[in-house]
């Protein structure tokens, strides 16, 4: 995939900001660290996701990631990042390993708003799969 590229927003300051936050967002997912990566969400924060229910706040989020995924390992490479004011748009490859042993390789789309200080508000994310 292409190198990550950025748009110029009308005011630079909270969206670079934004996106600086999800690049490290990638990095502590990755990385497996959960204390950290919750840490950037709002505690408020709400989380959509394909296959799960609505995740709301920093105990739902730190559920997930260390019991309900079902990804072991892996790692997102950025190929697109969009800013507007509020929001950072990703587009990427994930490739890792399952929990059962199995193999993935997917592009997603995650889809961020981010609040004046730099930290996620909301989440979704969108999975390249067929499904209809």
């Amino acid at each position: 995939m292409a190198a990550a590229t950025l748009t110029a927003p009308a005011d630079p300051a909270i969206p670079a900001l934004g996106v600086s936050q999800i690049r490290r967002y990638y990095q502590l997912v990755d990385a497996g660290d959960v204390p950290a990566l919750v840490a950037l969400f709002t505690p408020d924060a709400r989380y959509h996701r394909p296959g799960y229910e609505p995740m709301v706040g920093h105990a739902e989020l730190e559920r997930f990631y260390r019991d309900q995924r079902v990804i072991r390992t892996g790692m997102h490479t950025l190929a697109t990042v969009v800013t507007t004011d509020d929001e950072v748009a990703v587009h990427g490859l994930f490739r890792g390993v399952l929990h059962d042993g199995g193999e993935v390789e997917l592009r997603f789309a995650d889809f961020f708003r981010m609040t004046p200080q730099g930290r996620i508000a909301s989440r979704d994310t969108f999975f390249h799969v067929p499904a209809v």
